[in-house]
């Protein structure tokens, strides 16, 4: 059974130029949690923060900090990520590190561990590390940028995992990245995802931000 939605909002659409206002005015607008998307313009076609981001926005907010490791190399990161002030380090199962090593080594810097597919990605892939993360973060766009179209298409996979997950009776939450907003918000709740990240959806809106996580929760439970 798929929870309450999670509201989390991912910095990557927020202004740079004021990024810790940003974070406070998610804080107060009512969101779970704080995605920061970390790119290194290998694994993605994009740069965008590193550690110190992380540490220099980390008082900004108490919520919890979902660091999502966009990264060819996250085990050489995973520590840094989790002396930055990260409470949740997200890496993709395509990247070029051992898997079972990243999820090692977030666990020994005592952070809690996750994992991320691509779209192209086949729901097999991570089949064997579910009880071992506590977020899979299913991607509904390509990775990269921010702004793009949901893809609908990974929607059964979404589904196939869920059932993965409560079959085995884990206690891991399906996180959904990419393209979440009104429109879309439904159909990814109905198909198992609890942590929603939010972008543009949410920092499109100006001033308070309360309206807008109101009325992404609501969409999220009209299944």
């Amino acid at each position: 059974m798929t929870g309450a939605p999670h509201i989390s909002a991912s910095i990557l659409n927020a202004d740079f130029g004021r990024l810790a206002d940003e974070v406070r005015r998610a804080t107060a607008g009512g969101v779970d949690s704080i995605h920061l998307d970390v790119m290194d313009g290998h694994f993605v076609d994009n740069l965008t923060m590193g550690p110190v981001v992380v540490e220099a926005v980390r008082p900004a907010s108490q919520l919890p900090f979902h660091s999502h490791l966009m990264i060819d190399k996250p085990l050489a990161y995973a520590e840094r990520f989790a002396d930055a002030g990260s409470d949740l380090i997200v890496f993709h199962v395509e990247a070029d590190d051992d898997t079972a090593a990243v999820i090692d080594a977030i666990e020994r810097s005592g952070k809690r561990p996750g994992i991320a597919l691509n779209p192209e990605t086949r729901a097999d892939a991570v089949v064997p590390f579910l009880d071992r993360v506590d977020l899979l973060l299913v991607m509904t766009v390509h990775p990269g940028w921010g702004g793009q179209a949901f893809i609908a298409d990974v929607l059964p996979k979404m589904r196939m995992l869920r059932d993965e997950i409560e079959g085995r009776g884990l206690e891991v939450e399906i996180g959904v990245d990419g393209g979440v907003n009104l429109e879309t918000i439904g159909d990814a709740h109905a198909a198992g995802g609890v942590v929603m990240v939010v972008g543009s959806a949410l920092y499109g809106s100006e001033g308070d931000l309360e309206p807008t996580v109101a009325a992404l929760r609501a969409a999220a439970a009209k299944e």
